[in-house]
């Protein structure tokens, strides 16, 4: 793979790919999955080769140090005469931590690319989210925690990222917005964290963030979300199954945990179904912050420790709308069947009856 020879505006699209999601500590506690890294390459492959079908000539990608970049390699070395773009790697030193999807997202994001791939859960996801700008991005579930990522065959996403990502299909027609959570933590004295969440936020009563994955329900005070799917596991199953709202529907989802309401039986981990006490729920508004109501205590957010707060701060969570834009992958192919982007010698269409 050597480096790039495409014109300067020739479309390309980038990847930024976790090698180490889906191995946190819920493998142990819920016998949740881990995706080996032979068989991240095989996804990118795949992905890779209905790109270049689409005419993508040039894809730029994240550097690791835990071996991805050398399976790709020798993968790439061991089939010559199979049709890949061309692949690269961003010129940045790697950490083996978040800063680095941070800083390569921003990459992207500052070099023009069409459009960013993910490969890892919705902790990945929100960190190339923050830094992306408005290049938009499609995830690809690799991760523990998978509410905003859907499962997909990586050749059906790449065949309709690089439909878009060639010009064949409009932004107006392939591309959505999505919602996140603001979150501020200042602690009065000028000080102040920002941070985002993509599918949820929560107050714990613990005082330390510890190991960082939540894989249960146990010390939740309170979960603020900015969709709620009843399919999904993880946090924002409690949500879907019990008001679910939908990732493009206005608004999101404030639940309070306690006794004095019901229970609710869900899926808070892989391999794990907890019946959990809820007080209370409520819709949650666009931009009207809202408080914990613990004093202190611990947030988590998109499955994630974070952060901890006590009485000097001042944390505040709100929901935004048209934050983000991502690829709607059965809009590009519904729109491509219509327009016949992928038939070739045939005349008119026959009019069916």
């Amino acid at each position: 793979m050597t480096a790039p020879d495409t014109a300067p505006s020739a479309p390309w699209v980038g990847i930024i790919a976790n090698p180490v999601s889906a191995r946190d500590i819920r493998r142990v506690t819920g016998h949740a999955g881990s995706l080996p890294l032979a068989e991240r390459v095989n996804l990118l492959l795949r992905m890779m080769v209905a790109l270049a079908g689409c005419g993508i000539r040039e894809v730029r990608m994240m550097p690791d140090r835990e071996g991805l970049r050398a399976l790709l390699l020798r993968e790439q070395a061991q089939r010559p005469d199979r049709r890949l773009p061309q692949l690269s790697w961003l010129p940045m030193a790697v950490s083996a931590t978040v800063h680095d999807s941070f800083q390569a997202a921003a990459m992207m994001c500052e070099t023009g690319a069409a459009a960013i791939v993910v490969l890892g859960g919705d902790g990945t996801l929100r960190a190339v989210a923050r830094h992306c700008g408005s290049v938009p991005i499609v995830g690809l579930s690799t991760g523990t925690n998978n509410a905003w990522p859907e499962l997909r065959e990586p050749t059906v996403l790449g065949l309709a990222l690089g439909l878009y990502a060639s010009g064949r299909i409009p932004a107006a027609q392939a591309l959505v917005w999505n919602k996140w959570l603001d979150i501020t933590l200042s602690d009065g004295q000028g000080a102040t964290q920002r941070d985002i969440a993509l599918v949820d936020a929560a107050i714990t009563d613990e005082r330390f963030i510890g190991a960082r994955s939540v894989w249960g329900s146990g010390g939740l005070s309170q979960l603020f979300l900015s969709f709620a799917e009843p399919h999904t596991v993880g946090l924002s199953a409690i949500g879907g199954l019990l008001q679910p709202v939908g990732r493009r529907e206005a608004g999101g989802l404030q639940i309070t945990f306690g006794p004095g309401g019901g229970e609710l039986l869900a899926p808070v981990a892989p391999g794990i179904v907890d019946r959990v006490a809820i007080r209370s729920w409520q819709r949650l508004n666009v931009a009207q912050p809202q408080r914990p109501l613990l004093r202190e205590g611990t947030l988590a957010v998109d499955g994630e420790r974070e952060l901890t707060f006590g009485p000097q701060h001042h944390l505040t969570i709100a929901l935004r709308e048209r934050a983000f834009r991502s690829l709607d992958i059965n809009a590009c192919l519904h729109f491509a069947a219509a327009a016949g982007l992928l038939r070739a010698g045939f005349g008119p269409a026959p009019s069916l009856p």
